[in-house]
């Protein structure tokens, strides 16, 4: 096992920057995930600690080595791919023992490895098939069989799961988590899947445009997001966001339309600001400070439903509700947003207030 401590990276294509100047260490035994948008870079900076791509500057070190220069069966890590990469005329056991025979450890404990990785991933049977006679879960079983068996001090997992169904991403999920914690790994995992990085994470890095936007705890993140983009990226649906000005006296936000909306503290009158509330935080009724919202169109999810609509003056929103809530569209309903759950951005930097 090794920590893994990144310096100043930054990667360009020619003219074109991709990763700006990340520092960020990653602890011995922490499982990490990378989370954000197609494009951000999660990819190529998981494939430079991994060294797949060269860092145009900055420092990775792996342990105690900076391994900036060194090839990547050198770097002691294992990567898991989307695609499975395994070998399609090898067997089962062939895929997973090969990387060991090629670093000629002795046959006897290849075969120990082996079979102990078939065990704990519980495809024993399957050691004899070749990848083809295998499902796509199973399939992705072998894949980390074969990272489990070199005994790497850094798993590396580039979306492992995106070829999977629903229902086998949710096995596979639970069956990563449950490997990492046993072996104890240090492992960094990157994924668009929001339920993925919220569930098996001690820590995300949510990257937008090649920066960290904002690195914490799963819950961290989702209650006390640092920006705009990562209180509009974490969480499905994603936190309603709307313009605003801060009020004369300084206690109140004014949606469009002059809906006003109670703040927990006194803010500077008169400034944008962007205020944010999650669809699970507003609340349904009739008060002294609740607004008009009209249905549009409601999802029956059957634990919960989500109302998309819209308040008087347009702005657009969806509200999640506990269990099923049949609406109509045009159908009003009074909402309120509690003033201890709401979020404020400056609407010039996007930062939270």
């Amino acid at each position: 096992m090794a920590r893994i401590t990144l310096e100043n990276v930054k990667k360009s294509y020619g003219k074109v920057d991709v990763i700006h100047g990340i520092d960020w260490e990653i602890n011995d035994g922490e499982f990490v995930v990378i989370v954000g948008p197609s494009g951000c870079g999660k990819s190529t900076l998981l494939r430079m600690i991994a060294g797949l791509e060269s860092i145009t500057s900055g420092d990775i070190s792996i342990g105690d080595r900076v391994v900036n220069k060194l090839e990547p069966a050198e770097r002691d890590i294992a990567m898991v791919f989307q695609n499975y990469a395994l070998y399609p005329h090898m067997s089962v056991y062939k895929n997973m023992a090969y990387g060991l025979k090629i670093k000629k450890i002795p046959a006897d404990e290849i075969d120990r490895r082996v079979r102990d990785t078939a065990k704990l991933l519980e495809i024993e049977e399957y050691l004899d098939r070749q990848p083809r006679a295998l499902s796509g879960g199973q399939r992705q079983r072998v894949a980390m069989g074969r990272a489990i068996v070199r005994q790497p001090s850094v798993f590396l997992f580039d979306e492992p799961l995106s070829n999977l169904d629903a229902k086998l991403r949710v096995q596979m999920r639970l069956e990563i988590k449950r490997l990492q914690e046993n072996l104890g790994i240090t492992s960094v995992y990157v994924t668009h899947d929001q339920v993925e990085a919220m569930t098996l994470g001690h820590r995300l890095a949510v990257l937008n445009a090649g920066y960290v936007e904002q690195l914490g705890t799963p819950i961290e993140i989702y209650e006390r997001p640092e920006t705009v983009f990562v209180a509009g990226f974490i969480g499905s649906p994603s936190m309603n966001l709307m313009p605003a000005t801060i009020s004369a006296d300084g206690t109140g936000a004014e949606l469009a339309g002059g809906s006003k909306v109670a703040l927990s503290q006194v803010q500077v009158p008169g400034q944008s600001v962007t205020f944010g509330i999650r669809p699970e935080h507003i609340k349904i009724g009739k008060t002294e400070t609740s607004l008009p919202f009209t249905v549009a169109i409601s999802e029956l999810l059957g634990a919960d439903t989500l109302v998309y609509g819209s308040l008087s003056a347009g702005t657009q929103m969806v509200i999640r509700l506990e269990g099923i809530r049949k609406l109509s569209e045009g159908e009003q309903l009074d909402i309120g947003f509690p003033a201890d759950q709401h979020h404020l951005f400056d609407g010039a930097t996007g930062k939270r207030i």
